[in-house]
């Protein structure tokens, strides 16, 4: 019998530990001036973070869904207004657009990088179409040459979902200033993970990274004073105070979830060549950065539960797309209707693919892989 090795999906403590001790400095430091919200910590990790991305403007807000919703809100979106977002991904992107009043356009999704169909897209778009949120998922980019130009024949903006995808890079730019803004997550899985929740607005103008700025504070430039109807979507500045630290480290995390990536490429044309499972493609002119290493796979509810049985942590993003969610019956589109993302919805797995993962983890993983199929 295969000896079990335990290989988790993601291992934060195995992060945490060599950067511990900066971590807790910044941590004490932040409680030792009892600024908490906003202030000088959020203000650098926000001139780091835009220098990173190449962002015209980075704004801190309180998660990866307050980033989107914010971005919807800064535009007026409301009702009779129609938003077409993917729909497989991750619930915020859709959510956000009915929280505003507007309603999702769900439209199918691309089977080889599971982000928007643009020929989808164009048949989508009417005369209340106001937007398009493109999501950048498992860190690799949308086609966002296409998108953009069809947006801008429309007069349509383009929001970019880059949740997953801090550092990706499309044609050597990054994810995130390639639409009217980019809406990030610091959720502590991400490949930039904070201590809790936290997120980022990267906007290209000076008028709607005003806006944005306002609507973080309810809407408020002098305390109750309120101009618009905002929300409290201040982030922490605890959090930024991780975040800094992190962002250190963030390209050497990325590269070896790469070769982490490429590794397993080898390991399964060596391994498990005969296996009936389809390995992530990087796309020409792609910098993907695995936030998850997906993989389709035959009998996948059979594998993953071998998988788990064996010690191996492994993920379904996402088992159910949004046109087939109760709380979307009302956009009436039946099941059938929307092929790629049910069929994704059906194979896909994400295997470990953090970076301090090691080979001989990895060729477990593959190896379970093989011997599951082996006995089919």
């Amino acid at each position: 019998m295969q000896p079990v090795m335990q290989v988790p999906l993601l291992d934060l403590a195995a992060q945490y530990a060599p950067i511990r001790d900066a971590v807790v400095e910044a941590v004490t430091h932040v409680v030792d001036t009892q600024k908490f919200i906003l202030g000088p910590e959020v203000e650098a990790f926000e001139a780091e973070v835009a220098a990173y991305l190449g962002a015209s403007h980075a704004i801190g807000v309180s998660s990866g869904t307050d980033a989107l919703l914010v971005a919807m809100m800064a535009l007026d979106l409301g009702p009779g207004d129609e938003v077409i977002v993917p729909t497989y991904s991750f619930f915020a992107t859709a959510g956000c657009v009915s929280r505003t009043g507007a309603t999702p356009v769900l439209v199918d999704i691309e089977p080889v990088s599971c982000n928007l169909d643009i020929d989808a897209v164009r048949r989508a778009i009417t005369s209340r179409t106001r937007a398009i949120v493109p999501v950048h998922l498992y860190g690799q980019a949308a086609d966002m040459g296409p998108l953009v130009a069809l947006a801008s024949e429309h007069g349509v903006e383009v929001i970019e979902d880059a949740a997953q995808a801090i550092g990706a890079t499309l044609d050597g730019q990054a994810l995130g200033t390639l639409g009217r803004f980019g809406c990030f997550s610091f959720y502590p899985s991400k490949n930039l993970g904070a201590a809790g929740d936290a997120g980022l607005v990267t906007v290209k103008d000076d008028e709607m990274a005003a806006r944005v700025r306002l609507l973080r504070v309810h809407g408020a430039q002098r305390t109750y004073h309120h101009e618009k109807v905002g929300g409290n979507f201040r982030m922490a500045a605890i959090q930024a105070a991780v975040l800094r630290v992190k962002l250190r480290h963030l390209e050497a995390w990325t590269e070896a979830r790469r070769r982490n990536a490429d590794r397993y490429r080898r390991l399964f044309a060596a391994i498990a060549p005969d296996s009936p499972v389809l390995l992530p493609v990087q796309l020409p002119g792609r910098r993907h950065i695995y936030n998850q290493f997906v993989i389709r796979a035959a009998r996948r509810d059979a594998l993953r539960d071998h998988l788990r049985s064996h010690g191996v942590g492994c993920e379904v993003y996402y088992p159910v797309p949004f046109h087939l969610q109760p709380c979307f019956a009302y956009l009436g589109v039946p099941a059938g209707a929307l092929p790629e993302a049910e069929r994704a919805a059906a194979e896909t797995l994400a295997l470990p693919i953090y970076s301090e993962l090691d080979e001989a983890q990895q060729q477990y993983v593959v190896e379970t892989i093989a011997a599951f199929y082996a006995k089919a």
